[in-house]
């Protein structure tokens, strides 16, 4: 099953509305979607690897609007939006705790959930409902999502056969350490708030 979903995911990556397919999931998935857009960059740039520096210009650009869009249901709609995701992600009442803290330091919390497998629309909405300076927000999530995407993208450019041999391989084991690094950001979400 695993086999088949890698396959047509690689065949997705392939088609005419990959590219859109690419922009829409790394826009929601910076204000409330849970699957990040490596899901689909990784084959897309195996798939085509001339194109990933377009790839990763999609992915941060939409990634970078759609914290936007994170920031502003935080600045906005905190109560009826941002705090029922807030809950999904388990974290409704860290808000009071984290306000003051996150106005300080919260650029690099931004920085890093941009870079790392830490859920990123978390912060975004975080940024937004504790008005997190705009300018920061936006600055640090250009250097943390464009670093991971561009990073990612270069890297699959100028390793890909080899790559493509060792995901193909190991499919199960990276299946495997994916849904332990997506658990455990989830999981980190409630330790560290």
């Amino acid at each position: 099953m695993l086999r088949k979903l890698y396959d047509w995911t690689m065949s997705l990556a392939a088609t005419r509305h990959a590219e859109k397919a690419l922009g829409a999931v790394s826009f929601i998935e910076s204000s409330f979607f849970p699957i990040p857009p490596d899901v689909l960059l990784i084959p897309m740039v195996l798939s085509e690897r001339a194109k990933w520096l377009r790839y990763a210009v999609i992915c941060t650009i939409a990634s970078i609007l759609g914290a936007l869009l994170g920031y502003a249901i935080g600045a906005f709609l905190y109560e009826t939006i941002g705090q029922p995701i807030l809950a999904f992600y388990g974290k409704e009442n860290a808000f009071e705790q984290v306000a003051d803290w996150y106005n300080t330091w919260g650029g690099w919390g931004v920085l890093f959930a941009a870079v790392t497998p830490f859920p990123y629309k978390v912060l975004t909405i975080f940024s937004g409902a504790t008005g997190l300076n705009l300018v920061t927000f936006i600055a640090v999530s250009v250097i943390g999502r464009g670093l991971r995407f561009f990073l990612v993208s270069w890297l699959l450019f100028h390793f890909g056969p080899p790559i493509r041999t060792f995901i193909e391989k190991n499919l199960g084991l990276l299946f495997t350490v994916f849904m332990v690094l997506l658990v455990g950001g989830f999981a980190a979400i409630r330790y560290v708030f």
